[in-house]
């Protein structure tokens, strides 16, 4: 395994007081703390190439485990191993195999030029400049940056800018990648171009990916398989389409009538038409449903659906809390 996670707990040390001067005084004599649990016992682990979503609502502990992983937090009890380290002791090896991208975080030098913060990451890593040349000019083709990289960062729009810092993440071409809401604030054409990136990265390097998205269409287009923490704990783990069928209660019928009909006796009825009625009913109940719709009324069509993958995912906070 790529990843491996056992036992991972992190606890944080939280300030608290009391509103007002005096209790702002009295706190620096007399601090008072409380143990926040971030992450709790968590265990999962990742293959070589395997692309998985990491879901959580906000304050989950997506974001601390990812920071776990990558080394920029130490666990307080349990046991992480990327790609064979300990990712806490920051070992240049490790370092130089792996990358963490967090959609509200710059890496790029905001004044410069895409290009000049690659040349610094070039000397960073210690790149060949031959390697580092054909990685570049592939990620600029890939990213279609080739008109962006010679502006300040300052002038791109966010969606420009994203593209670069992606780019910029990549140019060590790492064998693991923690990925933290990649496509945040994007609109939808370019959620679809980082998207189809990502994916034509992990096809070419087998790179295991983990990432992180409120964004469900991504999370569809890239993962087979999700983790779900809610309050620092794993509620599920395996693959997207189970997902479904272990939380999702009911299912959708869409019916197109040859002529018009009342399906209220069928199902509850969500949207309708002349023709065509959007039924939801029990997930238990779909098939006796289906049977009988196709048997009493003047069916054309018939097409049963689950629920959309967002109220799945809202369906596990909802089992979780």
């Amino acid at each position: 395994m790529v990843i491996t996670v056992e036992q991972l707990n992190k606890t944080f040390e939280v300030p608290e007081r009391d509103p007002g001067l005096k209790a702002a005084f009295s706190s620096l004599f007399n601090r008072k703390t409380r143990s926040v649990e971030a992450v709790a016992d968590v265990n999962f682990s990742v293959a070589k190439g395997e692309i998985v979503g990491f879901l959580g609502p906000n304050g989950a502990g997506k974001t601390t485990t990812l920071k776990m992983l990558s080394g920029l937090l130490h666990p307080t009890s349990g046991r992480v191993e990327v790609l064979g380290h300990v990712p806490n002791k920051r070992e240049r090896e490790y370092l130089s195999r792996m990358t963490l991208v967090m959609g509200n975080r710059n890496q790029l030098q905001w004044d410069l030029p895409a290009l000049d913060s690659f040349e610094l990451t070039r000397a960073i890593y210690r790149l060949q400049e031959g390697a580092f040349l054909e990685q570049r000019d592939e990620l600029i083709e890939l990213l279609d940056l080739a008109d962006l990289v010679n502006k300040p960062v300052r002038q791109l729009s966010l969606g420009e800018r994203m593209k670069a810092e992606i780019a910029n993440s990549l140019l060590h071409r790492p064998a693991v990648l923690f990925l933290d809401e990649p496509t945040l604030g994007l609109d939808v054409t370019m959620q679809r171009r980082i998207r189809g990136f990502l994916a034509d990265y992990n096809a070419r390097h087998g790179a295991s990916i983990m990432l992180t998205s409120h964004y469900m269409a991504d999370i569809e287009a890239l993962c087979h398989r999700v983790i779900v923490i809610h309050e620092g704990q794993l509620l599920f783990d395996g693959a997207l389409s189970a997902l479904s069928q272990r939380f999702a209660a009911q299912k959708t019928i869409v019916v197109t009538l040859a002529e018009p009909a009342d399906l209220g006796a069928y199902g509850e009825v969500v949207d309708e038409s002349p023709t065509t009625v959007t039924l939801r009913v029990s997930r238990d109940d779909t098939a006796a449903v289906t049977g009988r719709l196709l048997a009493e009324q003047p069916v054309s069509d018939l097409t049963v659906v689950d629920p959309p993958i967002d109220d799945v995912i809202e369906s596990v906070f909802e089992a979780g809390a």
